[in-house]
């Protein structure tokens, strides 16, 4: 899709049970609210897994997961999460995180690709972080991601016979070769007018800042 000249383009990747990529959202809304030009940036959201490897169907609480990957007792992993549950709150958002469950996120983001054709992309993913992050909801369950799905509007119909296929594999899988293309080893990550990249969850003003430089830019280019 072709952005308009007047109009900045800003490409996301994130992964559904990434607690940093929610806390990203909500700064960028932040910094899209003060920007001079909000309403004319275009988020297009993108697929990324941040544990490609772990077993589709196979379902554990995070808390255990993140100790078997750190080494760390649960206890440090509960200070861990409680921090960065700090910081989420600073942004309005609520986390559970130890009633979240890993699972393997490839249905769920099939699911936002299904969302985004149909104009609901953003709130698709809006909607799966929380259910992740703050409901413990479990992201790969199908009767789960069919009522996720139908709370933003996407058709029910739609949503099952697309987890009984293969509907929207492929571009999942070129969202992770686009990430990979711009050196993108974590999420949350941006790229604004495909030029201006920032790993991570940035600080409102930074995607403030990066935004007025590639509206600035534009202006310049277009004169």
């Amino acid at each position: 899709m072709s952005t308009p000249p007047d109009t900045l383009r800003m490409d996301i990747w994130s992964d559904v049970v990434c607690p940093w990529c929610y806390i990203g959202k909500r700064r960028l809304e932040t910094a899209l609210d003060r920007f001079e030009h909000g309403t004319e940036v275009e988020l297009h959201w993108h697929s990324f897994q941040l544990d490609p490897a772990h077993p589709k169907g196979h379902r554990r609480p995070v808390f255990e997961t993140l100790a078997q990957k750190t080494g760390a007792p649960l206890a440090r992993i509960g200070a861990m999460t409680r921090q960065v549950g700090e910081l989420a709150a600073a942004e309005g958002l609520t986390y559970d995180l130890e009633r979240a469950v890993s699972v393997n996120t490839i249905d769920a983001h099939r699911l936002s690709h299904l969302a985004a054709a149909h104009g609901l992309g953003d709130r698709m993913h809006e909607r799966l972080l929380r259910a992740h992050l703050c409901e413990g909801a479990i992201v790969d369950d199908p009767d789960t991601l069919v009522r996720l799905g139908a709370e933003v509007g996407v058709p029910e119909d739609e949503t099952r016979r697309m987890l009984t296929g293969d509907e929207y594999a492929d571009a999942v899988q070129a969202d992770f070769r686009e990430a990979r293309g711009y050196g993108a080893t974590g999420v949350p990550f941006f790229v604004v007018n495909r030029a201006y990249a920032l790993s991570g969850a940035q600080s409102a003003d930074t995607f403030l800042s990066a935004l007025r430089s590639a509206h600035a830019d534009t202006a310049r280019a277009t004169r």
